[in-house]
């Protein structure tokens, strides 16, 4: 065997190098469309997702604007033990974890009853005009769609209020009523996203062999049958996959439609915490504040994802690491 001496090896893998950068050159320049179409996400994301990151900082500073990021002095952990001392803390806590398991248990198994459904009909007319009667709501604006709301629901002039009192009942202050807030918002959820949710589900029923209906068939299976045996092993890690994605979003609630949403009346129940980031940080321009509780909120939702996750991966194969 020859002997090679360092400068010798030195040489081969600075030629090496130059071989790769060159061969990456010229791929480059070949595709270069393809590279300028990922160029914009790539550089969307480090922009607007990664760049803003270090803001964290003011979590652990008294922020002062003349001063900036920097500058400002280090207060450590004490906004994180003002938000878990204060007397509306687990108010926060408690609404946003209510309303979000409660649009879980709804919400999630919606769009997979709706694709079920519709891959049952074989009926092409009916099939997308119910397609398109459920996938329209989704393309409705969240101040459109509250809208919506409140005048439905308006005890004066609400359609629900007038078909109360066709029957003899009294009419209800449905929006100015806590206990019935969650409802309100976790149903008007379902009926604006869950045509839109089937899609993916659909497409994923799309792709099932037809021989597997055919033996099903032919082994005499009903229609119940089909769908446990066939349709729901072939959409499963679908479902994992939107199930550990909805987990970790769970604190993540929709601010816009809940902030717009609430009342004098209905506080109590639609109070969540990414409302209380937007009244502290924006409005009492309290940055620091808002910021550690954004902070916690974040945190919360890695932990839940990568438990969830995990879980996922320890009873099926579908997880998304």
């Amino acid at each position: 065997m020859a002997n090679v001496t360092p400068g010798t090896a030195s040489r081969r893998l600075t030629t090496s190098r130059f071989a790769f950068a060159d061969g990456a050159g010229k791929k480059m320049k070949k595709h270069w469309q393809l590279y300028l179409l990922v160029f914009l996400p790539i550089a969307y994301i480090i922009i607007f997702k990664y760049v803003p990151m270090g803001g964290v900082l003011i979590a652990f500073k008294e922020y002062n604007v003349v001063k900036g990021i920097w500058e400002s002095p280090w207060v450590g952990f004490k906004y994180f033990e003002q938000f878990l001392n204060s007397p509306y803390f687990w108010n926060y806590i408690r609404n946003t974890i209510v309303v979000s398991l409660y649009g879980l248990l709804v919400g999630f198994p919606a769009p997979i009853l709706l694709a079920l459904f519709l891959n049952e009909i074989k009926n092409g007319f009916f099939k997308k005009t119910v397609q398109m009667v459920t996938y329209a709501p989704y393309f409705i604006s969240t101040v459109i769609m509250v809208s919506i709301i409140i005048v439905a629901l308006s005890p004066n002039v609400g359609m629900l209020n007038n078909i109360l009192r066709l029957f003899g009942f009294e009419g209800i202050d449905f929006m100015g009523r806590p206990e019935l807030f969650k409802s309100i918002y976790v149903w008007s959820d379902v009926w604006q996203f869950t045509g839109y949710g089937a899609i993916i589900y659909i497409a994923a029923l799309s792709g099932v062999n037809p021989d597997l209906y055919e033996a099903a068939k032919v082994d005499g299976a009903t229609r119940f049958q089909k769908i446990w045996n066939i349709d729901l092993p072939s959409i499963f890690p679908v479902m994992v996959i939107l199930l550990i994605l909805n987990v970790g979003s769970m604190m993540s609630l929709g601010f816009e439609k809940m902030y717009l949403m609430q009342n004098p009346l209905n506080l109590e129940s639609s109070e969540i915490i990414s409302t209380y980031v937007y009244k502290v940080g924006l409005l009492n321009a309290n940055f620091s504040f808002s910021t550690a509780i954004g902070l916690f909120n974040s945190i919360i939702n890695l932990v839940l994802i990568v438990t969830v996750n995990a879980i996922a991966r320890k009873l099926s194969e579908s997880s998304l690491w």
